[in-house]
């Protein structure tokens, strides 16, 4: 028996609270994660946000130096990958691969794109076909 029950959070820092409000703005507002609890004020604000399987835990963390490349990526499923990109765009996050049709492996067909979102994380965008 697997002593894992799946992902409860990915952890996300941003470079203070100025940061970490647009982060907050960006996956509330415009990917739609609604705030499951908050804490702290300033430089010590932190958030859980309901990504819908696992949650997605930021921290504004001024003081703690930033290490470029922890993770690789977040990747969030969705239904439509080319809505959500427009979203993206006109929220003015780059669009760092454009929506494309992928396999993974025989009888797996993806569609996927990826942006930079308001912290400098990667994000994908996942879509069954």
């Amino acid at each position: 028996m697997s002593k894992i029950a799946g992902v409860h959070h990915i952890c996300l820092k941003t470079a203070g609270r100025p940061a970490w409000e647009a982060a907050i703005a960006f996956y509330t507002q415009v990917l739609g994660c609604p705030v499951v609890r908050s804490w702290g004020e300033g430089d010590g604000s932190g958030a859980m946000l309901d990504l819908g399987n696992c949650l997605l835990e930021v921290f504004a963390d001024a003081d703690e130096p930033l290490a470029p490349g922890v993770h690789r990526h977040v990747a969030f499923r969705t239904d439509d990958v080319d809505g959500v990109v427009e979203l993206v765009r006109q929220a003015g996050c780059a669009v760092t691969m454009e929506p494309a049709d992928k396999a993974l492996g025989e009888g797996y067909p993806i569609r996927v794109a990826f942006c930079r979102g308001p912290a400098g994380e990667s994000i994908e965008f996942f879509q069954e076909r």
